[in-house]
């Protein structure tokens, strides 16, 4: 049951997930006059040093999703992976405009390209397999190089294994039997990789961000550069994609597409139904962000139209990187530190991120270099 009931300050706006993107949301709303409360299992996170209340629980908790449901006045999520009969029953109290369908989409590999395919938007070939025996008969049919994932969970790169040889298919076999309900996918060979960032309200309008490109390293996402390098017939085809996937779903907030570019073709990947890492370029880059719209959208009031004010470049700053990022913020005025208040520095643990911006797309690839060599 999606509503467009407007929630203005003082109000109050739950969060599922007390991560970083909850962080930032919260800041967003923060500075708009709402209140905050967020649910995680995990005391003084990220999202609670900000928020006004915190219940600290597992997400599945549905006493706990009862009293994050009766203390807000309009509740959202920061990851995907929320409990389905939690959200459920938020939205059956009209306090989940983004509903539970983007959840169960995003949740299920499966679910979320037959959505695609569906739709007549371009994705690379699949097959559904639940067991050691189906993943070997799929796997005599494809050409490798193929990827092989799991259907539900999994991020940063966890969660899959690339088939490149006939050997490597023993050990995809061995992961499907494990595994049991997983995705086989053609491995498409690609220029780059963008996404598409949009923002969308329950009466249809939509926002879209500039599109942004996207350099990972060990699966993780690196750094993104916006504006993305890449043709107006690939812009136009990317926002059409984000458009039908939008009305499809009913999206509500702000939703990420990451699409491969190759050539004047883009095949789709994955899609997250909130805030992006690819987004937070917004921040600073764009005369709103990603959170602003997310929190105008899910509390019924009307979306900013988007401008990009400079180019900019958004680098992750990972657990191995946060010495680094200290001493370029002693030795140097350039860029827009963000840290997420993460009670310890784990190695490729997402800590933080800084952002360049700057009228001239040349000073701050400049910018960029100089703070990667200080590190």
């Amino acid at each position: 049951m999606q509503t467009n009931k407007v929630i203005l300050p003082p109000k109050t706006i739950g969060i599922i997930g007390g991560g970083q993107l909850g962080r930032m949301m919260a800041i967003a709303a923060r500075y708009m006059g709402y209140k905050i409360a967020v649910l995680d299992p995990t005391p003084y996170c990220p999202t609670a040093q900000v928020a006004d209340t915190q219940i600290t629980a597992a997400y599945d908790d549905m006493n706990a999703i009862k009293e994050l449901t009766k203390i807000s006045d309009v509740i959202t999520y920061e990851f995907e992976n929320v409990d389905l009969e939690a959200a459920t029953y938020i939205e059956s109290l009209g306090k989940l405009p983004q509903g539970s369908l983007a959840l169960e989409v995003t949740q299920n590999r499966e679910k979320e390209k037959t959505t695609i395919k569906d739709l007549g938007l371009p994705v690379p070939d699949f097959s559904i397999v639940r067991n050691g025996a189906e993943a070997k008969a799929a796997l005599e049919t494809v050409k490798l190089p193929v990827v092989i994932k799991t259907c539900s969970g999994g991020y940063d790169g966890k969660g899959q294994l690339k088939i490149e040889t006939e050997a490597d298919k023993e050990e995809a076999i061995r992961f499907a039997e494990e595994q049991k309900h997983c995705i086989i996918e053609e491995w498409v060979p690609f220029d780059k990789e963008i996404s598409v960032v949009f923002s969308r309200t329950a009466t249809g309008e939509i926002e879209y961000f500039p599109i942004s490109e996207n350099e990972h390293r060990d699966h993780i996402l690196y750094k993104t550069t916006v504006p993305a390098a890449v043709s107006k017939s690939v812009q136009e085809k990317a926002y059409h994609a984000a458009k039908l996937l939008g009305e499809k779903m009913g999206i509500v907030g702000t939703f990420a597409i990451e699409i491969f570019v190759s050539g004047d073709d883009i095949y789709l990947n994955e899609m997250a139904p909130r805030p992006h890492n690819s987004g937070h370029y917004s921040i600073e880059a764009c005369n709103i962000s990603q959170f602003d719209q997310h929190v105008l959208a899910i509390c019924g009031l009307p979306l900013k139209e988007i401008e990009l004010l400079q180019p900019a470049v958004m680098v992750n700053v990972l657990g191995e990187h946060v010495e680094g990022l200290l001493e370029h913020m002693q030795g140097s005025s350039l860029g827009h530190s963000h840290l997420y208040g993460k009670a310890s520095v784990k190695e490729k643990r997402k800590m933080g991120h800084i952002t360049f911006v700057d009228k001239d797309e040349q000073a701050v690839l400049r910018q960029v270099a100089a703070y990667e060599n200080g590190k």
